[in-house]
């Protein structure tokens, strides 16, 4: 009898695992460790797409399994905003965001047996409202925008200044789970 394969999550987000988990979606967790540095002119989509896959290159994995790897970034413009590094770089990205409209991209990949089955990008919408100086410092000081891509947790304190929306939430939060769904059905993955 053949067993379906099982999913193992390239990633040490314990959001994407929260999101996987409330779809009932099994896998397991394997943590991919690359460089994340973005390629000099390289443009945002092909950016989390080869994060994406490179994270998926990374972890090892048996015949048996499909490695689920994804990279999200916040685009403003074409400027990436990933993860602050300090205080300063969370009130440079607020103050870029706040009033403004970006974009979060979550790039996905889907990879067994060295082989690319799916590779695909998540495109949400957001808007920022206006944020007071204050706001910002208050919300740096908090720790929560530290390892967050653009310096912002939708789904924790900054919900406060999400004006709105258009896309999917789950990728805003770091994985699209609708999209990975899909996909992951596409490959015949037995859910």
């Amino acid at each position: 009898m053949l067993t379906s394969p099982s999913l193992v999550l390239a990633s040490r987000s314990p959001r994407r695992a929260e999101l996987l988990a409330a779809a009932r979606i099994p896998f397991a967790v394997r943590v991919a460790d690359i460089d994340e540095t973005p390629r000099p002119a390289e443009r945002p989509r092909d950016y989390v797409l080869r994060m994406a896959e490179e994270k998926a290159r990374a972890v090892a994995a048996s015949d048996s399994e499909i490695v689920l790897a994804a990279d999200t970034t916040v685009v403003v413009g074409s400027e990436i905003l990933g993860k602050p590094v300090s205080s300063s770089d969370v009130a440079r990205m607020l103050m870029t965001l706040a009033g403004a409209r970006h974009e979060v991209l979550t790039g996905i990949c889907l990879m067994q047996r060295g082989k690319c089955l799916a590779l695909d990008v998540a495109s949400t919408a957001v808007w920022f409202c206006m944020m007071t100086p204050d706001e910002i410092a208050d919300y740096a000081a908090s720790g929560e925008p530290m390892d967050k891509a653009g310096a912002y947790a939708i789904q924790g304190i900054a919900s406060r200044w999400i004006e709105r929306i258009d896309g999917e939430y789950t990728n805003v939060v770091g994985l699209p789970v609708a999209l990975v769904y899909r996909r992951l059905r596409e490959c015949g993955f037995a859910l």
